[in-house]
């Protein structure tokens, strides 16, 4: 491994970085998934809308003021903040639930786009390297200059590796994402319903 790195050139580095930073960031947000569906508690939240429907907000408050399930705690949040103009107050709770959900997102799209393009750089200053030797030493070592370019092609493979690594895990957490956002969008609407019906 250490050998291909050193092969690769200076690229190389940052290809290597771009591949911790990637692995770092899916497993912390692998972790974070995880932990998001063992808080999830749907039970307790219809508990919750059942008290909101009969007006009772400080009850739903208090059931549901320790959760950790993000849709209880956009709820709660609304509830804390009931006097204020609802629809601002659910739209910053989702809007700080989802931004948490995103973190790293940016980080991993930015790393699926540069680490081929430092993988290609990688290959042209490799095959510069290759041909200004060709023309010191002319056509005598042929060897020299072909070994020179199949490891500039190092850097290209290196970085479609990561980009390719980073991709599946990229998707996959924008689906989760997309899931989250629907499931908030469908509770703030049934706590608007709820909400307007005691009024």
């Amino acid at each position: 491994m250490l050998n291909l790195i050193i092969k690769g050139g200076p690229v190389m580095y940052p290809l290597l970085i771009c591949s911790l930073i990637s692995l770092t960031i899916t497993i912390e947000r692998i972790i974070f998934w995880s932990r998001e569906k063992r808080r999830m508690d749907r039970r307790l939240l219809d508990e919750i809308f059942g008290e909101i429907e009969k007006g009772f907000y400080e009850k739903a408050l208090t059931l549901g003021k320790k959760s950790k399930d993000y849709l209880i705690k956009i709820v709660c949040f609304a509830l804390s903040h009931h006097k204020s103009s609802m629809l601002n107050v659910l739209e910053m709770a989702a809007e700080d639930e989802i931004d948490r959900m995103k973190r790293g997102m940016v980080i991993l799209d930015t790393i699926i786009t540069l680490a081929p393009l430092l993988g290609i750089l990688g290959t042209v200053i490799g095959i510069i390297v290759s041909f200004d030797f060709l023309g010191q030493a002319g056509i005598e070592d042929p060897k020299a200059v072909t070994g020179g370019i199949a490891q500039a092609l190092f850097t290209t493979a290196a970085g479609l590796t990561i980009a390719l690594a980073t991709i599946i895990p990229y998707n996959y957490f924008v689906v989760k994402v997309e899931r989250a956002a629907r499931s908030i969008e469908k509770c703030t609407n049934s706590f608007e319903i709820y909400h307007k019906e005691q009024k």
